[in-house]
C-alpha cells in the first residue's frame, strides 16, 4: 500500500446517511475477486442512468467536473453499512479516494478502509458541512483535518502512515516472534518434530 502522510484535495460532498456497501459497489459490478477493475462500478446506481451503457447522471457528485478528481469524500452517518464486502474499499481506493470523512462508519467497513490505505475519519456533521465542496488538508501524523482534531487508533495510524497491511504489521515483530519460537523449541522440542528448522 502507498503510505498516507498528508493530503490536500477538494472534498466531494455525498452527505447521506446509511450508504451501504451494495451502493458503493453493487454485486453485479464485482466481476472478479481481485482488487482491480472496480472503479468503474463505484456508486454505479447513482453515477449512471443506465449501468449497462454507462450513461452518466450529471447530477451525481463524482460526475461533476469540480469533483471528478476528488480524493476526499464527505458523507453522513453509518457509512459503509450493509454487507462486509471488502470490494467497497477496493473500489473507492482504485477510483482514487484516499480519505472518507463521515459522521460514523460501519465497523467492518472502517477496518477494511484501514487495511486498504483509506483514512476513515469520524467528525461531527456540523464540521463536515464546513468541509463539503471546499478544499481540506488531512494531516494523519497530527491527526487533524484543516486543523480540527480527529481520533484514530495507534495501530491503525501506524498501518496507514507506513503503508502496512495486517501481515506487514505482524512482521514488524519478526525478531520477537523468532525469539519466542526458539525458546519454545528448546523447551518443547517434541512439538516441532518433523518441522522445518
Amino acid at each position: 500500500m502507498t503510505p498516507f502522510t498528508s493530503l490536500t484535495s477538494v472534498v466531494a460532498p455525498l452527505i447521506r446517511d446509511n450508504i451501504d456497501t451494495d451502493t458503493i459497489i453493487p454485486s453485479r459490478e464485482m466481476k472478479s475477486t481481485g482488487k482491480t477493475g472496480l472503479a468503474d462500478g463505484l456508486f454505479a446506481p447513482w453515477r449512471y442512468y443506465d449501468a449497462k451503457t454507462r450513461s452518466e447522471n450529471p447530477d451525481f457528485v463524482l460526475n461533476q467536473p469540480e469533483y471528478r478528481d476528488a480524493k476526499i469524500l464527505a458523507s453522513g452517518a453509518n457509512f459503509g453499512c450493509g454487507s462486509s464486502r471488502e470490494h467497497a474499499a477496493w473500489a473507492l481506493a482504485e477510483y482514487g479516494i484516499r480519505c472518507v470523512i463521515a459522521e460514523s462508519f460501519a465497523p467492518i467497513f472502517y477496518n477494511n478502509c484501514i487495511r486498504n490505505g483509506i483514512v476513515p475519519i469520524s467528525l461531527p456533521r456540523s464540521f463536515i458541512g464546513t468541509l463539503a465542496g471546499g478544499n481540506a488538508t488531512v494531516d494523519l501524523a497530527a491527526q487533524t483535518v484543516n486543523g480540527h482534531p480527529f481520533d484514530i487508533g495507534q495501530e491503525e495510524k501506524t498501518m496507514l502512515l507506513e503503508g502496512l497491511d495486517a501481515v506487514d504489521l505482524t512482521l514488524k515483530h519478526a525478531h520477537a516472534i523468532s525469539a519466542w519460537q526458539a525458546a519454545d523449541r528448546a523447551k518443547r522440542p517434541w512439538i516441532y518434530f518433523g518441522a522445518i528448522a
